[in-house]
């Protein structure tokens, strides 16, 4: 067993793990936040997509020992007092889902993508979203959320009231 501390949406864990316990499953498992979904297992479709010290890793592929004394941030994390982060507003807005099953590991790695790039053309959203995949969609609209949420956040939108 390995003690970690770790912070996750900001509050702090401290846990024993076993060394070779995948963050997706710590996350889930030793925790409970079940936002973050385990799809495959092979870093392959990026469902379990969170950011680690504020950039997007497929958490199936980091062992919870490596995030010791980092920052995780899931799709829990993103609303602030019960209002909905502008990119889960965007996907609610555009349907940019269907079985909501892909959705939190698209709208973390847009997050990741609009922190550095805050005005993404399609392309470049798409190409961002490359390693996220989606059995129900045709993209489209996941693409237009992220571009809904981008001009939002650039307008100076931040967090939107959850029904």
């Amino acid at each position: 067993m390995a003690e970690i501390n770790v912070s996750v949406n900001g509050r702090a864990y401290t846990r024993d793990v076993e060394p070779r316990t995948l963050l997706v499953h710590f996350l889930r498992d030793a925790i409970g936040l079940t936002g973050t979904h385990v799809g495959c297992d092979t870093s392959q479709c990026g469902a379990c997509t969170v950011l680690l010290d504020g950039r997007g890793v497929k958490s199936c592929t980091v062992l919870a020992v490596q995030a010791n004394g980092a920052q995780v941030t899931t799709i829990e994390g993103l609303e602030t007092n019960g209002a909905l982060h502008p990119l889960q507003a965007a996907f609610r807005e555009a349907h940019g889902l269907q079985c909501g099953f892909c959705t939190p590991g698209m709208i973390m790695s847009s997050v990741d993508l609009l922190s550095h790039n805050p005005h993404p053309t399609e392309g470049e959203i798409r190409h961002a979203l490359e390693g996220n995949l989606c059995r129900c969609t045709g993209y489209h609209n996941i693409v237009k959320a992220v571009q809904i949420a981008a001009n939002t956040m650039a307008a100076g939108g931040s967090a939107v009231a959850a029904d």
